[in-house]
């Protein structure tokens, strides 16, 4: 289950962060003490209420526990050269699904599948969006592995890109699914999701 993240999630969310050995996730960005969490969440709210962002506390729906945190982020709505407008009132022309981390436990569980189902679904149903962007550290074996599993294809890499989550810089691993590939994408994600047991 998604639920738009909120400062009551900070200890529920430092919780999960702290059960994950650090080195486990040494290439994301996942605060490990109270300050840096409530920062972290401080910011990403931040960004919602600039309309640039739209974030997640992630929960196993079972329990109802707090296993992780993702989000929309970079949002784009285009101005046309014809200035004709292409996307539904609220929608998007392109975004990015990233931010994302999860407790160890629920990693090989399913739940970063369907988390991942239910933002694309509202981002090419919902706000008809052209584009989804999807990027992680070059060297990040298992998040590279886990966004190609989705359907996402890479476009390559971008040098020095960002700052990296350890110390410099990283290069990026730029992954997208664009509009006509969706529906392909969305089966796929179903049958994953049906091997766990989970589909809808």
């Amino acid at each position: 289950r998604l639920e738009p993240l909120g400062l009551g999630h900070v200890d529920a969310l430092l919780a999960a962060a702290l059960e994950t050995p650090a080195e486990n996730l040494a290439l994301t960005t996942v605060p490990r003490d109270p300050a840096s969490m409530r920062a972290y969440m401080v910011e990403a709210l931040a960004l919602a209420a600039a309309g640039r962002a739209v974030p997640f506390a992630t929960l196993e729906a079972a329990s109802g526990r707090v296993v992780g945190s993702t989000r929309f982020g970079n949002v784009e709505r285009w101005t046309w050269p014809d200035g004709r407008e292409r996307r539904p009132p609220g929608g998007a022309d392109a975004v990015e699904i990233g931010w994302t981390w999860l407790a160890r436990r629920a990693w090989r569980t399913g739940i970063n599948t369907e988390a991942k189902w239910l933002m694309l679904r509202h981002a090419f149903g919902a706000w008809r969006v052209h584009r989804v962007q999807l990027k992680t550290d070059e060297r990040n074996a298992r998040s590279r592995a886990a966004i190609e599993r989705l359907g996402a294809r890479l476009e390559g890499i971008l040098r020095s890109q960002l700052p990296s989550a350890e110390s410099g810089l990283r290069n990026t691993a730029f992954f997208s699914v664009v509009e006509a590939e969706w529906p392909a994408v969305e089966a796929r994600l179903l049958g994953l999701l049906d091997r766990h047991g989970t589909a809808p």
